[in-house]
C-alpha cells in the first residue's frame, strides 16, 4: 500500500501545511512498519522450521492455489484479547490465520490458511472470528470457500472461547452445505475438535507425510489404552485416503495437491444456483480407449470400469474421487458434450463390483453432492448385488446400503444409467434403476438382469430336481443354462419397460449425449417437507 503525496516547493508551504505533510509521511511509515511486522508471521526462525519439514508458509500456499496476483488479504491487523497465562504480553501476527479473497481461473473464491508459525496455528477467539467472517462472506457472495488447516488445535490459554470458536465454524459449515462448495486442505496437524470442520465440508485434500488428522493423538491413546502408534499410522494422509475414507484426494506433494484443487474447480459450479462451466466438446481418445476392446468377451473376466468411462468421455478424461477407498465402486467427474457429469460405476476389478458398507457410503455422499450442485448423474452397472457375510451384516450393511437407495431416490438432476453386464437382486435396484426414477436406462446386449445369479437361482428353484437326479452336477448345469436363457439377458426387463433401449456398446456415447441433452430441462415437483430422514 502506497500513499502518494504531491509536494509543492517548500518555500511556498505554510507552517501548518509542512506539519500535515510530515504527519502523513509518518502515518505512511507507521503503516508500512505494522504491515511488515504482521506479514512476518511467527518470525524467521519459525518459518525456517516450517520449511525444514517440507511445508510452505500459509501465504505461499494461498498464492499457489489462486490466480497470480489475485489475493487480497483482510483482517491483517486483528489481534487476540486474551489476558490469562501471560497472553497479554504476546503479539500473535494475524492471530495465526490469514484470510482473504482471490480468484481461481478468473472465478472469485474466499480462502483462509492457518499459520503454524504463529503459536502453532492454534485457534483462539479472534482466530475463529476471522475464519467465520470469511465464511459469512463466501455465503453472501455465493462463492466457494477454501480452508487450509495447519493447527495444533484449540488455544488452551483461551479456554471455552476456543471451543466456542469451533462451534461457530461447524455451524457455518453446516449452513453452507449444499449452497457453496467447501474445500478443506489438511497441510499439517488437524486434531481434536478441529477435525470436524473438514468432515463437514465437501472435499478434503491430504498430502503424504504432511497431513495429520485425528481426534485423540498417540500420547493420549498410549496413556488411556496402552497402545503405541505413530502420528502417521494413526491419522496420516494414506490412512485417511485408503482406510477411513475421510480424505477425497491424496497427493505426494503440496504442489500436486494445489493442482488437484484447481482441476476440481474446473468441474464444479460456484454455487447451487449455477451449473458448472461448459467446455468445448472433444471426442474420446478411441485409439487408446476403444469400448469394444475394453469390455472382455468372457462374462466372468474382470475389467477396469475407468477404461469404459474413458472410452466415451470427452477427451477420455476422468477426475476420480476417493480413488484409494472402497475401490469396488468408482466415483468422479467427467465431461460429455462439454458438460460436467458425475459418474458412479461398479468396479469389477475389486470384489466383483459388489456394494458393501463403505462403497454405499462413498456413492451416496457423491450422489447427494451432484444433486445439490446441479450436476447430472451417470451410473454404470455391473455387480452381483450386495456383499454377503456376517461381517457386513454386523457392520450395518442394511443401514449403509439404504443410503444409496435414498440418495438416488431423492436426486432430481438428470439421471442416466447403463447396465453393462450383471445387475442382480438389490444391486440392480440400488444402482439407479427406473424404479428409483432414472430418466433413461440403457442396457448392453450382454446385460444380465435378474433376482440372482444363475447358479444360486438354479440351486433354489430346482433344488428337488437336482437332489433327486442320478447326476446332480449335470442337472444343475442344465438348469443354470435354462435360467440364463430365460433371465440372463436384458430383454425381459426391456419387455416391461424397465430398460428404455438395448444398445451396442459402441453407441453408448451417442445415446448418452442425446439423453443428457433431452433431460437438460428436467423439472421435478418435490413433495413439501422440512427435510427427509436419511439412514445416516
Amino acid at each position: 500500500m502506497q500513499i502518494r503525496l504531491i509536494l509543492l516547493p517548500e518555500s511556498s508551504l505554510t507552517k501548518n501545511e509542512k506539519k500535515l505533510i510530515m504527519s502523513l509521511k509518518q502515518k505512511s511509515l507507521d503503516l508500512k512498519n505494522r504491515m511488515r511486522e504482521a506479514l512476518s508471521g511467527g518470525g524467521s526462525k519459525a518459518i525456517e522450521k516450517q520449511k525444514a519439514v517440507g511445508k510452505l508458509t500459509a501465504r505461499e500456499r494461498i498464492i499457489a492455489i489462486l490466480d497470480a496476483k489475485s489475493f487480497h488479504e483482510y483482517d491483517l491487523f486483528v489481534e487476540h484479547a486474551a489476558r490469562d497465562f501471560d497472553m497479554d504480553k504476546k503479539y500473535l501476527a494475524g492471530d495465526g490465520v490469514i484470510t482473504g479473497t482471490g480468484t481461481v481461473f478468473g472465478h472469485p473464491v474466499c480462502i483462509y490458511a492457518q499459520d503454524f508459525t504463529v503459536a502453532g496455528g492454534s485457534l483462539g477467539y479472534a482466530h475463529a472470528k476471522k475464519i467465520t467472517k470469511v465464511m459469512d462472506q463466501a455465503m453472501k457472495m455465493k462463492v466457494p470457500l477454501i480452508g487450509i488447516n495447519d493447527s495444533g488445535g484449540a488455544r488452551i490459554q483461551e479456554g471455552v472461547n476456543s471451543l466456542a470458536g469451533y462451534g461457530e465454524i461447524f455451524y457455518r459449515n453446516t449452513q453452507a452445505s449444499g449452497v457453496i462448495p467447501q474445500i478443506s486442505v489438511i497441510l499439517g496437524p488437524c486434531a481434536g475438535g478441529a477435525v470436524y470442520s473438514p468432515a463437514l465440508t465437501d472435499f478434503v485434500f491430504v498430502v503424504d507425510k504432511i497431513s495429520k488428522m485425528f481426534i485423540t493423538g498417540p500420547e493420549v491413546i498410549k496413556t488411556v489404552l496402552g497402545e503405541d502408534i505413530s502420528m502417521e499410522d494413526l491419522g496420516g494422509a494414506r490412512i485417511h485416503a485408503e482406510k477411513t475414507g475421510n480424505a477425497h484426494f491424496y497427493a505426494e506433494s503440496e504442489q500436486e495437491c494445489f493442482d488437484q484443487i484447481k482441476q476440481l474447480c474446473t468441474y464444479i459450479p460456484w454455487n447451487n444456483l449455477k451449473k458448472a462451466d461448459r467446455f468445448p466438446k472433444k471426442p474420446p481418445r478411441t485409439r487408446q480407449y476403444k469400448i469394444d476392446d475394453v469390455m472382455p468377451s468372457d462374462p466372468r473376466q474382470p475389467y477396469d470400469v475407468r477404461d469404459i468411462i474413458k472410452s466415451f468421455a470427452d477427451d477420455s478424461e476422468f477426475f476420480e474421487i476417493q480413488k484409494l477407498w472402497a475401490a469396488n465402486i468408482v466415483i468422479g467427474f467427467s465431461r460429455l458434450d462439454g458438460q460436467t457429469i458425475g459418474i458412479v460405476g461398479n468396479q469389477p476389478l475389486v470384489l466383483a463390483g459388489v456394494l458393501d458398507v463403505d462403497s454405499s457410503d462413498k456413492a451416496a455422499r457423491f450422489i447427494r453432492y451432484c444433486d445439490a450442485f446441479n450436476i447430472p448423474l451417470l451410473t454404470l452397472v455391473d455387480l452381483p448385488g450386495y456383499l454377503p457375510g456376517v461381517d457386513q451384516e454386523h457392520a450395518g450393511v442394511i443401514r449403509h446400503g439404504a443410503k444409496i437407495l435414498y440418495a438416488y431416490s431423492e436426486a432430481t438432476v438428470p439421471k442416466l444409467t447403463v447396465i453393462m453386464r450383471k445387475a442382480y437382486g438389490g444391486g440392480y435396484i440400488a444402482m439407479c434403476s427406473h424404479h428409483l426414477r432414472a430418466d433413461f436406462v440403457f442396457a448392453w446386449p450382454m446385460a444380465e438382469i435378474a433376482v440372482m445369479g444363475p447358479e444360486g437361482a438354479a440351486n433354489i428353484i430346482f433344488r428337488n430336481e437336482i437332489k433327486k437326479a442320478a447326476d446332480p452336477d449335470k442337472v444343475r448345469q442344465e438348469k443354470m443354462e435354462e435360467y440364463k436363457q430365460k433371465f440372463a439377458n436384458p430383454y425381459v426387463a426391456a419387455a416391461y419397460g424397465y430398460v428404455d433401449a438395448v444398445i451396442e456398446p459402441a453407441e453408448t456415447r451417442k445415446m448418452l449425449m442425446h439423453a443428457l441433452d433431452i433431460s437438460s430441462s428436467k423439472s421435478v415437483d418435490v413433495v413439501f417437507k422440512k427435510h427427509g430422514v436419511p439412514p445416516f
